[in-house]
């Protein structure tokens, strides 16, 4: 029985598996995105997440705790130094899986997934959504100060 035995297994056993999920934990923090297949992009997504929660607190053990499971001293100071300013105020959701389609060999599906707060072209986009305005109707506005001299024009002749 599977019982609470929930993660991908990717086809591969425990030791390859974390090593595997460790390298791409480390390009995509020196990278910002990768390309990769969508099952192991999932299960990245749940490896990774959890390191950069680590990373927004920056102490001794959190430091300790993530270079226990990437082991490259040069991503744990990138993730500590530059990825946690960008995530510090973000409450969850660092990553973004992006859906590329299939791949020729194997018709695997594809994907690219990448770090939310490093796409700038999406981020246009979110500020571009946050400056429409309402859709209440309010009071009319007062006449403009170039209507009202003309009106008063014919008054005075």
């Amino acid at each position: 029985m599977r019982h609470n035995k929930k993660f991908n297994h990717l086809g591969r056993k425990a030791n390859h598996r974390a090593a595997m999920l460790s390298n791409m934990a480390c390009s995509l923090i020196t990278h910002k995105r990768i390309h990769t297949t969508l099952a192991k992009a999932k299960a990245l997504r749940i490896y990774v997440e959890p390191l950069l929660t680590r990373a927004k607190e920056d102490n001794q053990a959190n430091r300790r705790l993530v270079f226990s499971e990437l082991k490259q001293k040069a991503v744990v100071t990138e993730l500590f130094q530059n990825v946690a300013e960008k995530i510090a105020n973000r409450p969850g959701g660092y990553t973004r899986i992006l859906r590329t389609g299939f791949r020729q060999g194997d018709a695997a599906e594809m994907c690219i997934i990448e770090l939310v707060d490093y796409n700038e072209n999406m981020l246009k986009d979110v500020k571009k959504a946050t400056k429409k305005s309402t859709r209440r109707a309010g009071k009319k506005a007062a006449p403009k100060a170039e209507e009202a001299p003309a009106e008063e024009a014919p008054k005075a002749e």
